[in-house]
């Protein structure tokens, strides 16, 4: 397994819009991944679990997969860190 860390950048967080954004990048990539956030772990890939985490605007937030997806990780962390995601 290897891990990311992302800072949120989105002014709404990790909510609505950025959320699925985020969800789809995910699904797309075809790779199982799990986001991590205040000691909540969710399936990256499901749009309800990533709401849930409530992740807001500068939290810092955890991504894992396993250790293929190291290009994939950096990609979604680069989509979480802009402020028009």
């Amino acid at each position: 397994m290897i891990s990311r860390t992302a800072i949120i950048g989105a002014k709404a967080g990790l909510h609505a819009r950025p959320a699925a954004r985020f969800v789809n990048a995910v699904n797309d990539s075809g790779v199982d991944i799990t986001v991590a956030f205040d000691g909540n772990e969710a399936d990256a890939g499901s749009l309800l679990e990533v709401i849930t985490l409530g992740a807001e605007r500068g939290d810092e937030v955890t991504l894992s997969a396993d250790d293929s997806a190291a290009g994939v990780l950096d990609q979604l962390v680069e989509l979480l860190s802009r402020e028009d995601a």
